[in-house]
């Protein structure tokens, strides 16, 4: 219990700092999901290129939404996914952002999905790197949590 209040705390901070500076969204989803079940859910899953995931959360999404509950979508079609842009963070997607989507791919699909829908919703606050990076940010202060 201690790990969630833990995780909720850091996400509502994120989420009051966000406030403070967002003026096309009102505040983040930080989405997971736990990998096992997502294979058990769907008619068929595939495990990314680089191997079967861990057995824990994974990333879904980092998302621009707004309190009635709407969210904005796909707002900058000019602005392309480009991951010699995010170069740096691929190994740790690949750890805690997998694909598990069919055909088996490394991942691309997936992020550049989440750019194009999510990421450049958020282009006020975050650039392409910087969105990624945050993800993974809230990912790992979750998994401190939890060893805590």
């Amino acid at each position: 219990m201690r790990s969630i209040n833990v995780v909720l705390i850091n996400l509502i901070i994120f989420q009051c700092v966000t406030l403070l500076h967002a003026q096309d969204f009102d505040f983040f989803y930080f989405v997971q999901q736990w990998n096992p079940a997502s294979c058990d859910s769907k008619i068929k899953c595939c495990y990314p290129t680089n191997g079967k995931p861990e057995e824990d959360f994974g990333i879904h999404g980092l998302w621009p939404n707004y309190f009635n509950g709407s969210y904005p979508k796909s707002c900058n079609k000019n602005v392309r996914y480009d991951e010699t842009q995010i170069s740096d963070l691929i190994s740790s997607m690949q750890k805690n952002w997998p694909t598990l989507s069919c055909p088996s791919n490394n991942g691309t699909r997936f992020w550049s999905h989440e750019w194009k829908k999510h990421g450049t919703c958020s282009l006020s606050m975050l650039d392409m790197h910087s969105y990624f990076q945050a993800a993974l940010a809230l990912k790992e202060k979750d998994e401190e949590a939890v060893v805590q």
